[in-house]
């Protein structure tokens, strides 16, 4: 009971620390919003893509013409491409991941889990999330206006992060989509072997509703470039963005609506759960670390599609993000796979594996506002920190996160949204964020940007905590969370799905 109030003492401390730290002050006004139809995350400082005038007809188009943008078919067909490799990182690379890490007998209980999960909170999506998260309602919550996608056309247009630059509404549904659905997938490593199914799925969708979709509303709902017409019109458009958005927090592809929020509700399930049998008294070895590298380099192909897609469009700024995400992630393999050298003289794959989710991890709220050599020291930096957290935080508290979710996601995604605000700078060879109004990079601040980065941080700590500490309590109340002795030693691919993953 200790070890629980003291890991409860830690989340506090991440939490209220970085909230007291933004507590100093206040963060520079929030980025300018945009159309109403854009809602995505927060702006990179790229050069703002002028309304293209290339291929004209022979004589002018039409004032009216010109001011109603239609979607470049090499910006939908990179979008959709995005949304598969985004898929593929659930599909089967997260559940590969997973899978080979926990006991054979618990193998399938996996691939379940993460399965039905993303084709579960997949249709979720499109009843009421993308609604909730992605239209204006009040700072912490959207409406319900695009509920059962109502109102959405093959011809509706999502702005991108350039003025007079759109793609079409149902691209951007589906690449959020994905990101809704592998985000609850990845809490599931906390609590592995031990968990009954029915209660994974009751927590998902009362997670997903209450933590998921508010986070997403406050971090990355805003108007859309195109509102962004003078400092009034701004003025009234930031007013109706999303709490963490108007904060000035910046997260390009989800370091606290992701893997934060993700982080924190894994713990969350680790301790109310309790430990795994046998858990400090006996190996429990992962059965395939074949199976794990080959899930580790899916997720790694696929957060390409993460990453670069959050651009939203295929310019610039999307092969600088597609290159920090490759150096970043090298860099934190590496520096993992040395500090495991010479701490346990011997380095091994697992730890080659959980470096570039790390690196991975850390570089998603960073990749469209620093420049690559800042790519490259956040890699660097975040693998000793995660390591510290997974290799001797864990045991010293006495928790059983079964696959690292909080050593690697919660840690790495804190790590990277503050360092955000660092590497951000344009003095560090950073792209700032563009200010809409001036139509031009905005002057940078780092005290003020680290200030907005530590209520995103802090927000996202406490939000998810509080969620998923509730909702474990009610599923734990209607239908229990642990399968029964008999179960865990027995293996939940038989107990629970009457199956096994291996028939040998």
């Amino acid at each position: 009971m200790k070890r629980i109030f003291s890991m409860f003492a830690l989340v506090g401390a991440l939490s209220f620390g970085a909230l007291g730290f933004a507590g100093l002050g206040h963060a520079e006004e929030a980025m300018p919003e945009a159309a109403p139809a854009a809602t995505a995350e927060a702006a990179p400082a790229a050069e703002v893509a002028a309304p293209a005038e290339a291929a004209a007809p022979a004589e002018a188009a039409p004032a009216e013409a010109a001011a109603t943008p239609t979607p470049d078919k090499g910006d939908t067909a990179w979008m959709l491409i995005a949304t598969a490799l985004v898929t593929l990182m659930t599909i089967p690379g997260l559940a590969l991941f997973y899978g080979g890490m926990v006991r054979s007998k618990n193998m399938l209980s996996v691939l379940m889990q993460v399965f039905v999960i993303f084709s579960l909170l997949g249709v979720l999506w499109a009843l009421y999330g993308y609604s909730v998260a992605f239209t204006e309602g009040n700072a912490f919550f959207g409406g319900l206006s695009k509920a059962f996608l109502s109102g959405i056309t093959p011809e509706s247009v999502a702005a991108t992060w350039s003025k007079g630059v759109v793609i079409p509404e149902y691209v951007y549904v589906v690449f959020q989509l994905t990101f809704a659905a592998i985000t609850p997938a990845l809490i599931i490593g906390a609590f592995a072997e031990r968990i009954k199914f029915s209660a994974v799925l009751l927590f998902m969708i009362l997670w997903f509703t209450f933590s998921y979709l508010p986070l997403a509303h406050m971090v990355w709902y805003w108007a859309g470039p195109d509102a962004y017409t003078s400092a009034d019109a701004g003025a009234a458009a930031g007013a109706t963005a999303g709490w963490l958005f108007q904060k000035g927090a910046l997260d390009f592809a989800g370091g606290t609506v992701v893997h934060i929020n993700a982080g924190i509700a894994g713990l969350v399930g680790a301790l109310m759960l309790g430990k795994r049998l046998g858990y400090g008294k006996e190996a429990l070895h992962p059965h395939s670390m074949t199976l794990t590298m080959v899930g580790a380099a899916m997720l790694w192909v696929g957060w390409f599609g993460f990453n670069a897609g959050s651009n939203l469009e295929a310019n610039g700024l999307t092969a600088m993000v597609f290159l920090n995400t490759m150096l970043a992630t090298g860099a934190a393999t590496m520096s993992w796979v040395l500090v495991e050298w010479f701490g346990k003289s011997k380095p091994s794959m697992l730890g080659a594996a959980s470096g570039a989710v790390a690196g991975l991890v850390a570089i998603t709220p960073a990749c469209g506002f620093v420049g690559p050599m800042g790519a490259i020291v956040i890699g660097l930096l975040v693998s000793p920190l995660c390591y510290y957290f997974v290799a001797k935080v864990k045991y010293m508290l006495g928790y059983d996160d079964a696959l690292d979710v909080f050593g690697v996601h919660a840690i790495g995604g804190i790590f990277g949204a503050m360092a955000t605000g660092v590497f951000a700078s344009p003095a560090l060879g950073g792209t700032s964020w563009y200010d809409y109004v001036a139509n031009a990079p905005a002057e940078f601040d780092m005290g003020a940007q680290l200030i907005a980065q530590g209520w995103a941080v802090g927000t996202s700590i406490v939000w998810s905590a509080v969620v998923a500490f509730i909702a474990f309590k009610i599923v734990d109340i209607v239908i229990g969370l642990r399968v029964t002795e008999e179960a865990e030693r027995e293996g939940l691919d038989t107990t629970d799905h009457g199956e096994r993953a291996y028939n040998y």
